[in-house]
This record gives C-alpha cells, structure tokens and sequence, in this order.
C-alpha cells in the first residue's frame, strides 16, 4: 500500500471511529417472577403505606426521620464516599483529556558568560570583536496529538467512565446503609426502652410479691421456700435491668457515631421514651426485576464488569500501531529580546511519530488474558450479586412477615393476661383469692408484655430491612443509570 493510501486509510478510520475489541452487552441473569412471600406482604394489614423512595417517613416518627435525616447529611461514610466519586470523576476527566490535542508555551531568556579556558571558548576568543557575553532569546508554542486510530484510548474513557458511575451507585449504596442503620438503632433504642420501663414495673411487683409472702410466713400461712422462689425471681428481674441499660447507651452512642458525633451529643433529646415505631406497608407494585434493578451494589457489580469490558479492548489496542502527531511554532534570537518575533527569528517544526510494539506481542498476549480473566471473574461476581440480592429480599420479606404473626399472638396473650388480672383482682376484692394471685398475674403480664416490646421491635427492624434489601432510598432515574 502507498503511503498516501495508508495514511489515507488511518484518518478514515480515526474519524470513523474505529474501537478494537469486542462492544459491552449487559448480561442476562436469572430473576424471580414473584418473591415466595410476595403474597403475604400484600396480604399485610398496615396502617400506611410507605414509598421505597422515602420509606423512613412511612413509621410516621418524626424523631426517627429527624435523626436518619441527620446521619445521611453529617454521617462521616456518606463523606467518604462523596470523596471517592470525585476523584472517579477526575479519572474520566484525565481520560477524556487524553483523546484531545495538548499545547504548551514556553520562553526563556539567558545571559551567559563564555569561559576562556574551554576548546570552544579558545576558539572564539581568536574571532575578532568577540564578546564573552552571551544573550539567548526563545518563546516557543508546542502542540501534540495522540491519533486514537484503533480506539484505545476511548476504549479507557469508557473504562472510566464506568468505574466513575460505579462509584456514584457505591455512594448511594453507602447512603441506604446510613439510613437503614440509624433506623435501625433508633428502633432498637426505643425497643430497650419500653423493655426497661417493663422491667422496673416488674420488679416493683415482685417485690410487692415478696413482701406479702414474707407478711404470711411470719404468720405460718405460708412457706419459707415459697418466699425464696419469689426472692430469686425478684433478684433475676432486677439483673436484667443494668444489661438493658448496657444495651441502651450502647444503641444511644452508636447513634451519636452515625450522626458524626461524639458520645452523649444526643443522649439528652433519645433520653425520652417513646413508642416503638410500627411497621409501615410497602407502596410498590413493581416486579421483582424492576425491584432488584435498583438496587445499588447490583449497579455497581454491572458497570465494573462493564469497566472490565472495555479493558480487554485497549489491551487489544496495543496490537496496533500508534500514531501521534507534534509541531513547534516559535522564535528565537541571541542578539536581541527586540528581534525574538522578527521574521529572521522564526522557526517551526512538524513531527509525524510512529510507535509499533512488534516484538512485544507476548506480554500484551498476557495482558489480554489478564483483562479477559477479570472481565470473567467480574460477570461471576455480578451474577452472584444478583442471586445474594434475591436472598436479601427472601429473607427480609419472610422475617417482616413472620415477625408480625409472633406480634399478633403475643397481643392475644397480653391481652388475655390484661383480662385474667382484672377477673383476679375483681375475685381478690370479692375475697375469693388472696392477693399472691393477683401479684402473680401481674407478673405473668408483664413477662409477656416484655416479650411483645422485643416482638415489635423485631418487626419494625425486619421492616427496615425490607426497604434495605429492596434498595429504597434513592430514586434511579435522577442519578445513575448505565448508558
């Protein structure tokens, strides 16, 4: 081939955009067409429904979408991860910035004095009228051009590109995290305190039960070993209380931490007691598919593998010859700074360079393998993603729905306890039962109310998981989308 024609041939294909390797398609994987407790979510009686993308709103606790408000504006994790997506975006921006032409200006001005003791100074010191003082002027405007003939370096911007949306999708995953977790500890922390509230009351009881029995021993009504029982239970409940309270300022700083506060910060306003939250619905009538699909770390696995794609095509790029393309615009003169854009002065220079590593097909042999394994390895991390996605939601939305009928039945008992105390204490002042029985109704009641607090506070958290595992939080189409 002429050179002509090859050089003819080289700018087509640069300006036709030709990109070695082969193009990215999005895998297909498997997804389900109905979860198993589909079904029974819908069939769940909640008193509001709450939207996937605002879910925290739908407990309808304004102190608990105060405080995971909070966390996803001062959490240090949501810092962090905001921190990594600029600095992918600067990797786009290097990219990007490799596919254009560079310029640079430079100048100088120098003034030298010529040694007499040097071969060259000798000689010159012969010349007549010769002047140990030398001026140099130059300024000079140089450009350069890297022509990405076989698409290598697109095929690296799209690599980064990627990456970069990546890192937007792991920014936004680390934000649900943020979210779900203060939710969850602000839940826990209302669960240990209703559970201590129930504690104390317990033990004001059992000690009201000791008391009588003690009253009826010392009149032989009743026995020493009956007053012993009650003592070990009245010490068991009080035990109980200081690894509640434990768990409380545990639950009180790990809130603090994800607000970026010291310990205590908020200590004084989570002090108060309130109710647990409950479990809201679930606003969706999207498929499962259309569910998983927004789900960050599902994003994240698909566009590194897509990442990964577009390496294989700029290792291949190394196959091919490259072709950049230099030039120098500039004066210089050594008489004067008033000559150094004068006509004699000026001076130019176009470079056409050729770099072709022919006798190193071996090594990019191994870089190809290497970038294809990694594409493999990633589009079985990807698919194992999506199985783990579909796991997430199996599991939360079977422990949501499970949790729920352990608190429908534990209401039914406190309930039936609540109205066997009333018939006890109704036969007590009748004088029918003594008041043993009405304390030990009393105290039935309370171990079951104990048990309903950890049953909703179960779930309430199982909820919050659902949202989680759902990838409620965020709204897809304002922000990543794979192109």
């Amino acid at each position: 081939m002429q050179p002509t024609l090859l050089a003819t041939a080289l700018f087509a294909c640069s300006l036709a955009g030709c990109a070695v390797g082969p193009d990215y398609v999005q895998p297909d994987v498997a997804t389900p067409e109905h979860f198993q407790s589909q079904s029974a979510m819908e069939n769940r009686k909640a008193a509001v429904d709450a939207d996937i993308v605002t879910w925290w709103a739908g407990f309808a606790d304004p102190q608990l979408t105060r405080f995971v408000t909070l966390a996803l504006e001062q959490n240090l994790d949501v810092a962090q991860a905001s921190a990594r997506v600029l600095q992918a975006r600067a990797s786009v921006s290097a990219a990007t910035a490799a596919l254009l032409p560079a310029a640079s200006v430079s100048g100088q001005a120098t003034r030298a004095f010529q040694s007499l003791e040097t071969p060259q100074g000798q000689l010159l010191n012969a010349t007549p009228d010769f002047d140990r003082y030398g001026n140099l002027y130059e300024a000079n405007l140089a450009g350069s051009w890297e022509v990405d003939l076989f698409g290598s370096l697109r095929r690296e911007r799209r690599a980064a590109l990627a990456g970069y949306q990546a890192s937007e999708a792991g920014a936004i995953a680390t934000r649900l995290a943020v979210a779900a977790q203060s939710a969850d500890i602000y839940i826990s922390i209302r669960g240990l305190q209703t559970r201590v509230d129930v504690a104390r009351e317990q033990v004001e009881k059992q000690q009201e039960l000791v008391r009588m029995l003690n009253l009826l021993h010392e009149k032989g009504l009743a026995a020493k070993r009956q007053v012993q029982q009650a003592e070990g239970t009245l010490t068991q409940v009080q035990a109980s209380i200081p690894a509640l309270e434990a768990g409380l300022q545990v639950a009180m700083n790990a809130m603090d931490i994800m607000l970026g506060a010291l310990p205590g910060t908020y200590k004084e306003e989570l002090s108060t007691t309130g109710i647990i939250p409950i479990a809201p619905g679930i606003a969706s009538n999207a498929s499962p598919a259309e569910l998983l699909r927004r789900r960050p770390d599902l994003i994240i696995a698909e566009r590194r593998l897509a990442a990964a794609n577009e390496r294989i095509g700029a290792a291949i790029g190394e196959y091919y010859p490259k072709l950049s393309l230099s030039g120098l615009v500039g004066s210089a003169t050594s008489v004067s700074g008033d000559n150094v854009f004068s006509n004699n002065a000026n001076q130019a220079a176009g470079v056409l360079g050729l770099r072709w590593r022919l006798f190193d097909f071996g090594r990019i042999n191994a870089q190809i393998n290497a970038a294809r394994a990694e594409e493999s390895e990633l589009l079985s991390a990807y698919r194992l993603a999506v199985l783990k996605a579909t796991e997430d939601v199996e599991n939360a939305f079977s422990t949501l729905v499970k949790s729920e009928e352990q608190v429908a039945w534990l209401a039914q008992s406190v309930d039936a306890l609540r109205a066997a105390r009333q018939a006890s204490f109704a036969a007590y002042e009748g004088g029918i039962v003594s008041v043993i029985e009405v304390l030990h109704t009393d105290s039935e009641l309370l171990r079951a109310a104990d048990a309903q607090a950890m049953a909703q506070t179960a779930s309430a958290r199982a909820a919050v998981s659902a949202f989680k595992a759902l990838g409620g939080g965020w709204q897809p189409t304002e922000q990543v989308a794979p192109p």
